[in-house]
């Protein structure tokens, strides 16, 4: 499975790990997202009808941990992480809107268009 990020997620997840009090985000990311068959993480709030192509909002950590929002493309294994913010702490906000959401999923096919991704992997010793 490939694991690709868009400019916003990196932006938002740089911007949260430079946080003492959101340590824990990129350990989570890794926990959830490498190292597993794309059929394992699927689970989470569909935002599309799509069985092929899901759009997903995920909590990590529970109701006052991260959201993410990704697109999963089965057919070719590909993750592509949109967007992640915090529920809680200095950062924390609520969901996104429905506009936002909109327009994190238009920007991702453009990316995916335009190869304008970020592909991430672990390095030898597990980190991002």
């Amino acid at each position: 499975m490939n694991i690709f990020c868009l400019k916003r997620f990196k932006d938002a997840f740089d911007k949260l790990s430079k946080k003492n009090s959101y340590k824990e985000l990129e350990k989570q990311l890794i926990d959830y997202f490498f190292n597993k068959e794309i059929s394992l993480i699927l689970n989470g709030t569909r935002l599309n009808n799509s069985v092929n192509k899901p759009f997903i909002k995920k909590r990590l950590e529970g109701s006052g941990g991260f959201r993410i929002y990704f697109l999963a493309l089965i057919k070719n294994e590909n993750i592509y992480l949109m967007f992640v913010h915090s529920k809680t702490g200095s950062e924390g906000s609520d969901n996104i809107t429905p506009e936002s959401k909109a327009l994190i999923y238009k920007e991702v096919l453009e990316c995916i268009k335009s190869n304008n991704l970020y592909k991430l992997n672990l390095s030898k010793d597990g980190s991002k």
